[in-house]
């Protein structure tokens, strides 16, 4: 009986580990917070990585924390 058991949940584990996470739950191109959306707005808006010398992505932290234009 506890082997039964045992077995059932292993199966059913299996199953909501490669069935449960087939797409993301939210997409890049939506804005992920309300500062995000209301600079998108007004046209301030700052991309939140940039690419460095080498080519890779790393994030644009001059450019984000500078102080916005009015």
């Amino acid at each position: 009986m506890v082997l039964r058991l045992s077995r059932t949940f292993l199966v059913t584990a299996a199953l909501l580990v490669t069935v449960g996470c087939e797409k993301a739950l939210f997409t890049e191109k939506l804005p992920r917070t309300q500062y995000e959306r209301y600079q998108i707005l007004r046209g301030q808006y700052r991309p939140p990585t940039e690419q460095n010398a080498f080519g890779a992505e790393q994030p644009a932290l001059r450019e984000r924390l500078a102080p916005l234009e009015q």
